[in-house]
């Protein structure tokens, strides 16, 4: 999360390599403890780079599979330690990536044209 200058009221907002850092350290370990997890990727203003104060982080995160319904699995993650700015988080399988991809769903193109795959 942004943070609070010690001499001053202003906040500073993390750079895009601070977030890239953080984002890759986040995925790495993520990768590390849930064995499912295929890809870890961010997609959005970061990875175009034209972020800016108040901007989040879209991060999708592919799996093998996962028992939970598409709708309880972002929560499942924690998106707030190791990651400094906020996140957007999708989360699928394998099956439904290719399911999407096959059905040429707009935003699936945007992510794979764009993704910094990170893990």
């Amino acid at each position: 999360m942004p943070v609070r200058s010690l001499n001053s009221p202003v906040l500073i907002w993390p750079n895009r390599d601070q977030v890239d850092n953080a984002v890759r350290s986040w995925g790495v370990a993520l990768k590390q403890s849930r064995p499912a997890i295929v890809r870890v990727g961010y997609f959005g203003s970061y990875a175009r780079g034209n972020w800016g104060v108040g901007s989040d982080l879209d991060i999708v995160v592919i799996m093998t599979e996962c028992e939970l319904p598409p709708e309880r699995r972002g929560p499942a993650f924690d998106t707030i330690t190791g990651l400094p700015v906020p996140v957007d988080l999708l989360v699928y399988t394998e099956a439904e990536w290719e399911q999407l991809r096959a059905g040429r769903a707009s935003f699936v193109r945007v992510i794979e044209t764009e993704a910094v795959w990170v893990a």
